[in-house]
């Protein structure tokens, strides 16, 4: 059940969102968009490097998990010092990671029992390339149940399975149809679907900048409807404006400068 939350914030402090993700060297997807993303919002991110990656915007060549101690070091440094009003979960990077987060957020939880947890349960990029070095099933695991959505595309869920987390948003990116379909659970039961155009192309980091732009927008106070479809209409409008950095996938344009 989502609770009601009461925070102690000064007029004017921005509200922020704990981010675990990877680091993207090319600056395309993990932290790199999800920073962009969340300050797109009104929101600002703390982001949390859970792995070191070797990656352009293609593929992904090499994962080096974050210690699971550093990691935790990383996050207690800000939570201890910073309302944290939603968090955002990438990869963990590796299994120990993913405890240690789990544990992090349980003790948020008894602070904030209505803590909004946006999980982005990546399994593999997507190209298939490995994004830890343990079972990514095994790693999901860990986080899933303290969610309070996960955004899953169709192959993820298809291979996850049983979600239990109160809200799921079931991604029809990876298809073929003219229109992308995305699907609001809540408490396994269909709620409301939104359509979009398919846009040509491959893009780079559109799942991070959805679940990001989520996280921010729950940050915020928007109730989970709200939340979600004005996170989707920023995530598409993003892939809309992508530009290249190199052949192959696209970067969504995450923050819009005004044109000549």
């Amino acid at each position: 059940m989502t609770q009601e939350r009461t925070h102690h914030l000064s007029p004017a402090a921005v509200p922020a969102v704990l981010v675990f993700a990877g680091l993207d060297p090319g600056g395309g997807a993990g932290l790199a968009a999800d920073v962009l993303a969340i300050a797109a919002q009104g929101a600002h991110a703390l982001p949390v490097a859970t792995a070191l990656t070797v990656q352009d915007n293609n593929r992904v060549h090499a994962v080096q998990p974050v210690d699971a101690g550093f990691v935790l070091a990383q996050a207690r440094a800000l939570v201890d010092t910073v309302d944290v009003r939603a968090v955002k979960l990438g990869i963990p990077g590796s299994r120990a990671n993913a405890r240690a987060i789990a544990g992090l957020l349980r003790e948020l939880r008894v602070r904030d029992p209505g803590l909004p947890v946006v999980l982005d349960p990546v399994l593999a990029s997507g190209h298939g390339d490995a994004l830890a070095e343990d079972d990514p099933l095994e790693i999901v695991g860990e986080l899933l149940a303290l969610a309070t959505i996960a955004l899953p595309n169709e192959p993820e869920a298809c291979a996850i399975g049983d979600f239990p987390c109160e809200h799921l948003l079931l991604t029809g990116g990876h298809g073929e149809r003219r229109f992308v379909e995305n699907r609001w659970s809540r408490h396994g039961r269909l709620v409301r679907r939104w359509r979009w155009p398919r846009l040509p192309g491959g893009f780079h980091g559109s799942g991070c900048t959805l679940a990001a732009s989520l996280a921010g927008r729950l940050a915020l106070g928007e109730p989970m409807e709200g939340a979600l479809g004005a996170a989707q209409a920023y995530c598409h409008d993003t892939l809309a404006r992508a530009f290249a950095i190199a052949p192959g996938q696209r970067i969504p344009r995450r923050i819009f400068h005004p044109q000549p």
